[in-house]
Formats: structure tokens, C-alpha cells, sequence
């Protein structure tokens, strides 16, 4: 399923302690941050991401998929699958993973830009990482 005009998406960081949020805008062209919260429990951080799904109209989810340098996965890509299932069982949305390598140097870049001081950039990092995370899944797509 390829975004089109009018589908919403959101895009999910997962991290090992935090998980970053995105959302796309009404075109499904534009990412912008959304949301950090704590990771707790596979479970809850699937509950909660399916209720943001839900409250934003999100059509997909994109999970992001840490892949090692020979694309191949490794214990944070596992875990990201892991939720990615959590997920379909919890909502009917379509969840796609998507190489998620340079999200978080990205994100951090996009932050740092920001002219925001460092403690404001770490609160934030997360969801500024689902959101290059997020652009880059729609801007391949839209490529496609």
C-alpha cells in the first residue's frame, strides 16, 4: 500500500528505552516529530501507538528497521519486529517495517539545526528520529 493524498501516516523509532513518534501530514508527503515516550512493555507501547494511530487517522504504520551494514538484522531490528507484530495484533492498521539506519543521525542533525539547547535536543531526539525515519519512507514511495 503506497501512501496517497489524504492517507495519514505514522511513523514509529522504536529504541531500547524510548520510542519516537511521527506523523505525516494529510497529503502523505510531510513528516513532522510527534510524540517521545518511555518504553515499557511491548504490549503497552504497541496499546499506545495504536490509540496515536487511531487519534491522528493513520492509514499505515511504519516501524523503523535497524539493519546492520550488510542489511542484515541484528537484536534491534529483532526487537522492532517484534513490535511491528505486537502491533497487527492490537490494531488493523497495515504496519511496514523500513530500514531505519540513519534515522537517528538525521533526527539528531535536524536538532541540532534547531538552535535548540542540548537538553531540549535529547528530549526530543526520539520523535525528531521517527520523523527522518518517516520522510524517508515517503519520499522512497513517492519515488517509486
Amino acid at each position: 500500500m503506497r501512501p496517497h493524498k489524504g492517507m495519514r501516516v505514522l511513523g514509529v523509532d522504536p529504541g531500547e528505552k524510548h520510542l519516537g513518534l511521527a506523523v505525516s501530514d494529510a497529503t502523505g508527503l510531510i513528516a513532522r516529530p510527534l510524540a517521545t515516550f518511555q518504553h515499557t512493555a511491548m504490549s503497552r507501547d504497541a496499546q499506545d501507538i495504536a490509540k496515536l494511530a487511531a487519534e491522528h487517522q493513520a492509514e499505515l504504520i511504519v516501524v523503523g528497521w535497524a539493519l546492520d551494514s550488510d542489511g542484515r538484522p541484528g537484536p534491534s531490528a529483532r526487537h522492532a519486529e517484534r513490535l511491528a507484530d505486537e502491533l497487527r495484533r492490537q490494531t488493523a492498521v497495515r504496519v511496514v517495517l523500513h530500514d531505519e539506519s540513519f534515522s537517528s543521525m538525521a533526527g539528531d542533525d535536524a536538532m541540532r539545526v534547531s538552535g535548540k539547547k542540548r537538553r531540549a535536543r535529547q528530549a526530543n531526539i526520539h520523535a525528531a528520529s521517527a520523523a527522518a525515519l518517516l520522510q524517508s519512507y515517503l519520499d522512497m514511495v513517492h519515488r517509486e
